[in-house]
């Protein structure tokens, strides 16, 4: 308790006063109580007089009494506004409520303490776009939650559970005829490593045809082809597109003409395929059920530089982990459009490749998982791919690719969810997977919805402003969260490459190109579907230096 020689003083002044009226105070415990706040005023140097007429000034005892208490703990007042300090002032004022006459009163020149009044119940216009805003960011969270947990099962099925391989052990059989396709547009520079490779295949030759759709190229591209194929003509069979419209998918709807038999192989002309590649290929086409198999991608360009490793890294999350435990927990792996293969019937059923779509792949793996046809992921099945080595390249090609999946986001969103004839999880599975490109945007979303809720001035009254600190934990999730981080950690153990985990911190950079990328695409798409525009390939920049047909 604070003392002072004026407590006492008014102390001894407040009984004597009360005698001299004739009018004892009532009770000891309110003297007490009266004279602690007395004996407050006085340590506060605040000048303080008792009239027999004053008015009540419980606000001002309260104030008083606030800082008495927090000298007694220990614990700094709060200069913001308290909302139980309401309450405390109709106890300060029952404290001195045993007072018959006399009351404690600050003199006119000492400003009076005022309760702040309580804030708005957000009633009218105001209240609707509090609960619109509390509705929009307790969504953003919710699915920002699922993504993370998505990742983390994922990781956890990779490292705990038994792997699906069941077309692995397929080595012989009577192979069916196969087409391979080799997408090129002006790929000089790693045409002839791409046939050369498709040349010392295992897969029976008077099986296989290759196909290199060389679409309206206007390098060495033609020429080289024709070098190699004069080396082979009874496998090779070259298709030199010269008009059409642009694109990979308009391309390879195009080159079906040239197919020969039920399976075909689509590779773009970056890659490099192994020897029995084809093989592991083909296999889960012996089931009937297969409309399209997967196989896995892998920088061979990993060491050339930082975008490179980061790259490397990614690769190895997304198949080493998230593809294959897709595979594992009969979900929704994805057909890639390369290092991939289609059932000609199935092709066929779902309308063959649409060139109105920026990413054929995704299209094609979600009309397929609508007819009932099961996409296949092959982990074994590994080729080499040459990844970006600049960043700008890098940038032109996510937007290419967010640009495609969002597009099919918005064409099969809807029918996926309300076709009963997929299984539930492949549904959910299936939704996430189309979100992810729209994840960037929804994170933004949340940011502008928070800073929305505090300008409006409802934190005292919104839901969602109790989950504010979530959306903050969770932001890292496009970026990168833990759960992706999990993802790369595990897919590196699985593969033996632990030292690669040095360059984990940096990953963060690749991610936030990834959102800036992303989100440029997304309005990109929405001019596009406004002002009438065209899509237009943008395509991949290659940096292999131009080989020779030996």
């Amino acid at each position: 308790m604070i003392e002072s020689d004026g407590s006492s003083k008014f102390h001894r002044g407040a009984c004597w006063y009360s005698r001299c009226r004739g009018n004892r105070i009532r009770g000891l415990d309110a003297v007490c109580r009266l004279s602690i706040n007395v004996a407050l005023a006085s340590a506060l140097s605040l000048p303080v007089h008792l009239h027999a007429h004053s008015e009540p000034v419980a606000p001002a005892l309260v104030q008083h009494r606030l800082q008495l208490v927090t000298a007694q703990t220990g614990e700094r007042p709060h200069s913001s506004a308290s909302p139980h300090r309401g309450a405390m002032v109709e106890i300060a004022a029952n404290d001195i409520s045993t007072v018959d006459e006399g009351q404690l009163q600050l003199s006119p020149d000492t400003p009076s303490f005022k309760p702040p009044s309580p804030p708005e119940s957000g009633n009218g216009v105001r209240g609707v776009w509090v609960v619109s805003a509390d509705a929009i960011l307790v969504l953003v969270v919710l699915l920002l939650i699922v993504y993370t947990v998505r990742h983390y099962v994922f990781s956890l099925n990779r490292l705990f559970t038994r792997q699906s391989a069941i077309y692995r052990s397929i080595v012989n059989g009577p192979w069916p005829a196969l087409t391979v396709f080799v997408a090129a547009h002006n790929e000089e520079s790693v045409i002839v490593d791409c046939l050369e490779a498709l040349l010392k295949t295992t897969y029976p030759r008077d099986r296989l045809t290759i196909v290199p759709v060389n679409d309206r190229s206007t390098d060495n591209t033609r020429a080289l082809i024709d070098e190699v194929q004069a080396r082979a003509p009874d496998l090779i069979r070259p298709f030199h597109r010269v008009d059409g419209k642009g694109g990979k998918a308009a391309a390879l709807k195009d080159a079906l003409r040239f197919m020969n038999g039920d399976i075909l192989i689509v590779f773009d002309a970056d890659y490099l395929p192994r020897p029995g590649l084809l093989k592991e290929l083909v296999a889960p086409f012996f089931d009937p059920e297969v409309g399209a198999v997967m196989g896995r991608v892998v920088p061979h360009n990993a060491n050339r530089n930082l975008l490179t490793r980061l790259l490397d890294l990614e690769r190895a999350g997304g198949y080493q982990v998230n593809q294959q435990a897709r595979m594992n927990l009969e979900l929704v792996p994805q057909y890639g459009g390369t290092v991939g293969g289609l059932r000609k019937s199935a092709l066929e059923e779902v309308g063959g490749w649409r060139d109105d779509t920026l990413a054929e792949d995704t299209d094609m793996t979600y009309r397929l998982l609508l007819a009932g046809w099961q996409t296949v992921y092959l982990n074994h099945a590994e080729c080499y791919e040459e990844v970006p080595e600049r960043w700008d390249v890098r940038a032109r090609q996510l937007k290419r690719w967010a640009k495609g999946h969002n597009q099919t986001m918005f064409r099969c969103l809807g029918p996926l969810l309300l076709n009963p004839a997929v299984p539930l999880l492949r549904r959910i599975d299936g939704a996430l997977l189309l979100g992810v490109y729209a994840m960037p945007a929804m994170l933004l979303v949340g940011w502008v919805d928070a800073i929305f809720i505090y300008l409006l001035g409802a934190e005292q009254m919104s839901f969602a402003s109790s989950l504010a600190w979530l959306l903050a934990l969770f932001t890292f999730n496009t970026f990168g969260n833990f759960g992706v981080f999990f993802e790369i950690v595990v897919a590196t153990r699985l593969d033996g490459h632990s030292t690669r985990l040095r360059l984990m911190p940096l990953n963060v950079i690749g991610f936030g190109v990834t959102i800036a990328c992303v989100l440029s695409a997304l309005s990109g798409l929405v001019l596009d579907a406004l002002f009438k525009r065209e899509l237009r390939w943008d395509k991949t920049e290659r940096f292999r230096k131009p080989s020779k047909a030996r």
